[in-house]
């Protein structure tokens, strides 16, 4: 039984059945604000629906074609700016990392970059790539690429310095400690930051359907805004949440698998 002091002890440990139970305690007092407020309509209906509301939504939205459209068009568009994201960001990151002159090239001024909203891009990739799926997917790219290229190369420089000089005392090569030592040491982390960045990529997903998108989730939560179909709203949100959360816990699951010794087993 976790005691009270246990629980707020700066990095205490605490059992698996109490966390759980504060995870589903978290949820179930969240849902029942939502109900008492709903229900009750302290919140105009209009603003705020009830959850019955919203399930019905998505009981009759889940038997559209169209809806699993959306949710395919969405998803396919999130993997794409997410896929290009780490194909770039994962290697530039690493050399930033690693190689002092390429954090000089790469690092000022990325972080200059990153504090730009990927929104004010938004008309420059309609001029430069039209309105088509490439600009979808490029909004996407724009609003992951930078945080994932300074969070990748953050990964590399944790890698432990006396680590890489143990390896070069028992006679190894630049290439082979890159390959062999540092490489290795890095990927739970760096595991747990493409975790990080997938979020973000559905973060963006509003964004990239916000102009001139005829399909996809945020598309329709859009719609959805312009005849105050709160409801729809709402299960949109929902249901962009859930798709998220099964892929973070897909990583989660993963990484457990595929590193089982680094810390915490995320």
């Amino acid at each position: 039984m976790d005691t009270l002091s246990n629980l707020f002890k700066i990095r205490g440990e605490m059992s698996r059945k109490a966390y759980m139970a504060t995870v589903v305690g978290t949820f179930a007092a969240v849902f029942v604000a939502w109900s008492l407020l709903s229900y009750s309509q302290l919140v105009d209906p209009t603003f705020l629906p009830t959850p019955g509301t919203v399930g019905k939504t998505l009981w009759s939205s889940i038997q559209s074609a169209d809806f699993w459209s959306y949710v395919g068009i969405s998803s396919y568009r999130v993997l794409m700016g997410y896929l290009f994201t780490c194909l770039l960001a994962v290697p530039l990151g690493i050399l930033a990392g690693t190689f002092k002159f390429a954090e000089a090239v790469l690092v000022p001024l990325t972080e200059f970059i990153r504090y730009m909203p990927a929104t004010a891009f938004i008309p420059l990739i309609i001029v430069w790539i039209g309105l088509g799926e490439p600009a979808k997917i490029m909004v996407i790219f724009v609003g992951c690429f930078f945080q994932m290229l300074l969070m990748v190369a953050d990964n590399a420089r944790a890698v432990s310095n006396d680590l890489l000089q143990a390896s070069y005392t028992l006679g190894a090569n630049k290439l082979q400690v890159l390959r062999k030592v540092l490489l290795p040491a890095l990927l739970p982390e760096l595991m747990n930051t493409m975790r990080l960045i997938m979020g973000w990529a559905w973060s963006y997903l509003i964004a990239s359907e916000l102009f001139a998108a005829s399909s996809g989730l945020g598309f329709m939560i859009i719609r959805a805004q312009r005849y105050l179909q709160t409801d729809m709203i709402f299960m949109g949100i929902l249901v962009i949440g859930m798709l998220g959360l099964i892929i973070d816990r897909l990583f989660a699951l993963l990484n457990k698998k595929l590193f089982p010794w680094a810390e915490g087993g995320r």
